[in-house]
């Protein structure tokens, strides 16, 4: 069969399917030739959805390769989006498809763990265990878990034995108190010390203060502390405070808004140039933070923010049972659940909570990406060049920087230094040095309009590249006599400046004509390079200028003497070290380093 008939058999098939797909809420497959399901997907409307898909050229190019490999279609149809929204989630989690938002999950938060025994223990796991036990978490911030690790293990001293304390087991006798009794870290359950029915109702605050419910917790630790002291039972009294203080301080620590504020969760979201999303996640109980988590998705087909935050709402409410009936979010989502309002705060506690939950994930993005460069340095370094991009609005990063610098002293042995980035990383094979040929005096702007001219007059005759941003070791002056010099040229090159403070440190980042100022805080990866592009021209100079100081200091005895050569001054210098010591030595000794001859030449002139 021809190919042509082949493909247009195919495609009045898949047509066949769409046109007959109802027009209500559910989650469509799309299969390829192997039977493999390669996308999964919900839609309010399957039928208007699915068409969207062959209606229309896709311009994202892993979109129409999507479309390329459909030969089927499967749909499973729901009562609300909200249904769809969940199983689209679990079919993704079961599947896997190719085409899908990837959860990157990090397996290895840790979590606290309430065992199913009979007298159960409380312990931090990464390992989850389907037998009954309860999980909470997990955790993202280790301190955190540890604190309220330790708060409960004050309250309510629970074993953390693993004996297997049944009923029938404590009865026979089989068990014996340890050292956690003894310090009073333990009631002695395995012995009888301690009756079930008191274990059990700790477990069950303990479970309370795990989901957030302190207040509560801390209210009923209240009134049985003044029904202790009405009844004149004022050890109890004493030991019911003394939870309730704790509670209480752990309260006032961890209470980031007022505890009217409950039940309430908090979404924001981050993307990079790395096809990555970052979604934060808070859930808050009577002002607390009682779930914080940050995830990231890998995108696959260019999802929108608003895709990706919709995902992440329903994982994040699956995954930790949530039935929060308000959500915080930083912009409209169009995501209907069912008894649940939707709110993007412009003040308040809730603008507080939604700040936080910005914060942290900006956090975890800059950890990721910190962890990324380790592995990659040349990421962390075109990261910065498109900084400076974004700062300067440059057509395109600098990939190839020069910066320049004079040194003279009053005007004597003046030179010029070029140093050269590429990649954000110095090319000391680029790095060149110039004697200034045509000032008198001491003009840094004149040696600056000589070097800066002289530098690009070559690389224009030699077809060599040009910089795509040039920076000077000063202000204003310098920066104008560089483009005055390249505009005399007929060159067009991004020009900026580095100042200095008084007590001269990198201080400030110079652009445009006229010149602002472009803010770098102390600290910043960029400031750093600044600095450092700065400091490296600044050594490259002072050396060079330093030779040529010392050269003509030496010279001025030295290589005016008639019949002494290079090698003969060198042997000198090494043996005696000075042209003083030289002066000061006498003729036998003169003579017994470079010969009689050559020995009253010296000894003559000097």
């Amino acid at each position: 069969m021809p190919i042509e008939k082949k493909e247009s058999r195919f495609n009045e098939y898949l047509r066949g399917i769409v046109s007959n797909l109802p027009e209500k809420p559910g989650v469509y497959q799309y299969i390829n030739s192997e039977g493999v399901i390669i996308y999964v997907g919900k839609a309010k409307n399957l039928k208007k959805r699915v068409y969207s898909y062959f209606s229309k050229e896709h311009t994202a190019g892993k979109l129409r390769v999507l479309v390329s490999k459909i030969t089927d279609i499967r749909y499973i149809v729901v009562n609300t989006e909200e249904d769809a929204l969940l199983l689209e989630n679990n079919l993704i989690k079961k599947h896997q498809p190719r085409y899908n938002v990837m959860l990157k999950d990090d397996k290895t938060y840790p979590s606290l763990c309430l065992t199913n025994e009979y007298f159960p223990r409380l312990f931090k796991t990464r390992n989850i265990v389907r037998n009954g036990s309860t999980y909470f978490g997990p955790y993202s911030h280790l301190g955190s878990l540890n604190a309220l690790l330790d708060l409960i293990k004050q309250l309510y001293p629970l074993r953390t034995c693993h004996l297997n304390l049944t009923l029938d087991n404590i009865q026979a006798g089989k068990f014996n108190v340890c050292l956690e009794y003894h310090i009073k870290k333990c009631k002695g359950p395995c012995v009888g010390k301690q009756t079930h029915e008191e274990y059990m109702r700790n477990v069950k605050e303990i479970r309370e203060i795990l989901k957030g419910n302190i207040q509560d917790i801390s209210r009923i630790l209240l009134e049985q502390m003044k029904r202790f002291a009405a009844e004149m039972k004022f050890e109890q009294a004493q030991e019911v405070k003394v939870k309730h203080d704790l509670l209480e301080n752990y309260r006032a620590k961890s209470e980031v808004v007022s505890s009217v504020l409950n039940q309430l969760d908090v979404f924001s979201i981050e993307e990079d140039e790395d096809k990555a999303a970052y979604i934060n996640y808070l859930h808050i109980t009577h002002g607390v933070i009682n779930q914080a988590f940050t995830f990231e998705y890998k995108k696959r087909l260019n999802e929108t923010r608003e895709e990706l935050l919709q995902l992440g709402i329903i994982e994040m409410r699956e995954r930790y049972k949530s039935r929060s009936k308000e959500i915080i979010v930083p912009f409209e989502v169009d995501l209907e659940l069912e008894d649940v309002t939707f709110t993007i705060p412009q003040r308040g506690d809730k603008k507080k909570l939604l700040d936080l939950s910005l914060l942290n994930v900006k956090q975890y993005k800059a950890d990721r990406m910190k962890q990324a460069e380790k592995l990659n340095p040349e990421q962390r370094n075109m990261r910065l060049l498109k900084e400076i991009q974004e700062e300067l609005h440059l057509e395109k990063p600098p990939m190839h920087i020069e910066c320049f610098d004079n040194s003279n002293i009053q005007g004597a042995d003046a030179v010029a230094a070029c140093v050269v980035f590429k990649m954000g990383k110095p090319s000391k094979k680029d790095y060149r040095k110039y004697n200034i040929k045509t000032v008198t005096g001491a003009d840094d702007y004149a040696s600056m309009r000589e070097v800066v001219h002289r530098r690009y007059q070559r690389a224009i005759e030699e077809e060599s590249p040009l910089p795509d941003l040039i920076i000077t070791d000063g202000g204003k002056g310098q920066m104008e006599a560089v483009r005055q010099t390249l505009e005399e040229m007929g060159i067009s090159i991004p020009i900026a400046g580095l100042a200095k403070d008084r007590k001269h440190r990198t201080s400030e980042l110079l652009y445009g004509f006229p010149q602002q100022t472009i803010g770098m805080k102390q600290g910043t990866p960029l400031f750093r390079l600044m600095e450092q592009i700065q400091n490296e021209v600044h050594r490259f100079a002072i050396n060079f200028h330093r030779d040529k100081r010392s050269k003509r200091q030496v010279a001025s005895a030295l290589d005016e003497i008639k019949g002494i050569g290079e090698k003969t001054k060198t042997i000198l210098l090494q043996h005696f070290k000075s042209v003083k010591r030289i002066r000061e030595a006498s003729l036998e000794e003169i003579s017994a380093v470079i010969g009689p001859a050559k020995a009253a030449l010296v000894k003559r002139s000097l």
